[in-house]
């Protein structure tokens, strides 16, 4: 058994930290710390790979030394202190009584330390679950620790256009010259060791693979490392046809809470499940056609979505760093680089193993109890599993520039952007399914399945805590859904499907989201998630009743 695991700093770092951290740890209730733990339920994910041939059995061995050093790096993206406190955490587990409350605390605290990727619960708003490590910072590690969000805006404001992209690059830190002057670091620079040596370890499995387009992905991805160029390995990636699905390399921008700007690095090592794969194909024929029919204003509609739009379902072998913390990835939808997706769209992967034991472990038992039984019997992995591949496509649809500006949405609503957009995608997918459905391409007899089920992974998502993008667009959409009346509450605090409602509800709120994003309404975006990103009472009496169910699932990653 392979967990994640995060390579250590030698010992003689700890001591740049702050002295007597754990002066007080011992007072830490332990029982509180375990119980937290347990929120995210351990489940052994084991794949398949006997069937691969022997050259890719060992191309994938090299694919997941690589991905640890992705662990190395988001930890360190996370918080300039998270290794040293690492090695600290495991120096005390060493140094305490064997048995004793003070050791099985320090062993406690580095297990969550893990989970977590730093000392912060990410499912409880992130709070520190260590004593004296502070806040966690919103800039994360990609700029100064002294800097203030205002002082990066008026620093930008200085920038050339040519300059401020580079500042504002997905693959580059900020940081300031021995003057003290702020200066921009491209990650090839600023975590040289790191990739060196996953670029050697990439170029290794390329040359194991028989699989020509897996080699080619693999050699430009490991020259992206060093170039700090990652344009051609995303579009060769994009052109990937491999029983082997590799993502590795930086990516999402959640870490980053002062513009959604800088990727941070994650690994996702997965094989191909071909027969699964074909059943989805269909769905990529119909993107153009729902991108036709969005509720908003033709002038910002998309003519003509990027070629590509392939879909993958695979199971995962082994995840690492952004793709390996608090709760767990089901699908993505890559990449990011909005050039590469209006030349060659964006590729969906839904990952079947995972979603399985999410569905399992989490959705059907909180079904139990946040419906009424009436509606428990529409509870459906496939309408799950459709969902979520539905929320992936539409990360594709819809606006992605500010119409008539030359910026992107994502740099229009800075620290919005990410909540508004997991919003935009889970609840514009509900609006693709019942267009599909009127259009006869799905049955409409599944359409309660699809509404109860939403339903039910509306508080599966809000339990993520509204600090993070999903479960804050996730509270968004249910405050918005229950002022609508569109989703109504029984005597026994149970939530209900309103029928009559819940269509029009589902158009209009896509068209809100999507118009926001049209126009970058910045303070229209702050707004609505100031007033409708949080848990109300009615919705917190649901989850004051949950506390038997885990958040999320913990991978323990089988290999064999």
């Amino acid at each position: 058994m392979i967990r994640s695991s995060i390579r250590l700093l030698s010992f003689c770092a700890v001591f740049t930290y702050v002295p007597m951290l754990f002066a007080q740890t011992e007072k830490q209730d332990l029982a509180s710390l375990q119980k937290s733990i347990a929120q995210l339920v351990p489940v052994p994910i084991k794949t398949e790979l006997s069937t691969l041939p022997i050259s890719e059995q060992q191309a994938l061995n090299k694919l997941i030394k690589a991905a640890h050093l992705m662990d190395t790096l988001f930890l360190r993206q996370v918080s300039a202190n998270n290794e040293s406190l690492q090695a600290e955490l495991t120096k005390r587990i060493q140094t305490a009584p064997k048995g004793t409350d003070a050791q099985a605390l320090a062993q406690a605290q580095l297990d969550y330390f893990l989970i977590n990727k730093g000392p912060w619960c990410r499912i409880n708003h992130n709070k520190p679950f260590i004593p004296n490590v502070g806040d966690k910072k919103k800039q994360g590690n990609f700029y100064p620790e002294d800097a203030t969000q205002e002082e990066i805006e008026t620093w930008l404001k200085t920038l050339s256009e040519q300059d401020k992209a580079q500042a504002m690059s997905f693959y580059t830190v900020v940081k300031r010259n021995p003057k003290g002057q702020l200066m921009v670091v491209p990650y090839a620079t600023e975590y040289a060791t790191e990739l060196k040596e996953a670029a050697t370890l990439l170029e290794q499995a390329a040359a194991l693979t028989q699989n020509a387009s897996l080699q080619k992905f693999l050699k430009t991805r490991a020259q992206a490392f060093l170039s700090n160029d990652y344009y051609s390995s995303d579009l060769a990636w994009m052109e990937l046809d491999s029983d082997i699905e590799p993502v590795i390399g930086p990516y999402e921008v959640y870490e980053d809470e002062w513009f959604n700007a800088k990727a941070a690095f994650e690994a996702f090592i997965t094989v191909t499940d071909q027969a699964e794969t074909k059943k989805l194909v269909q769905f990529s024929s119909y993107l153009q056609d729902i991108e036709n029919h969005l509720p908003i204003d033709k002038k910002y509609k998309n003519p003509a979505l990027g070629k590509q739009a392939p879909i993958r379902v695979v199971n995962v072998v082994y995840n690492a760093g952004d793709a390996n913390r608090g709760v767990q990835t089901a699908a993505y939808n890559l990449p990011n680089q909005e050039r590469v997706i209006q030349e060659k769209g964006s590729k969906r992967v839904m990952l079947k193993n995972i979603q399985e034991a999410k569905y399992n472990k989490t959705l059907l038992p909180i079904a139990k109890i946040a419906l009424p039984e009436s509606s428990q019997k529409n509870i459906s992995f496939n309408a799950f599993f459709s969902a979520i591949l539905m929320h992936e496509l539409m990360h594709g649809l819809g606006p992605h520039h500010v119409y008539q500006k030359q910026t992107t949405v994502r740099e229009s609503l800075k620290e919005t952007y990410s909540a508004i957009e997991e919003a935009k995608a889970d609840i514009s997918g509900l609006f693709a399914l019942q267009y599909l459905m009127d259009k006869g391409v799905i049955d409409k007899t599944m359409a309660p399945l699809f509404y109860e089920t939403f339903l039910a992974s509306t508080f599966r998502t809000v339990r993520f805590g509204t600090s993070e993008a999903h479960g804050k667009g996730m509270a968004l959409q249910l405050n918005f859904l229950l002022q609508d009346k569109s989703i109504t509450i029984n005597k026994q605090g149970q939530f209900s499907i309103n029928y009559q409602r819940i269509k029009k509800a589902v158009e209009k709120l896509t068209q809100i989201l999507m118009t926001i994003q049209a126009q970058g309404q910045y303070q229209q975006a702050k707004q609505m998630l100031d007033t409708m990103g949080h848990v109300t009472p009615a919705i917190q009496q649901v989850l004051d009743k949950l506390t038997q169910v885990p958040v999320d699932i913990h991978p323990e990653f089988i290999i064999q």
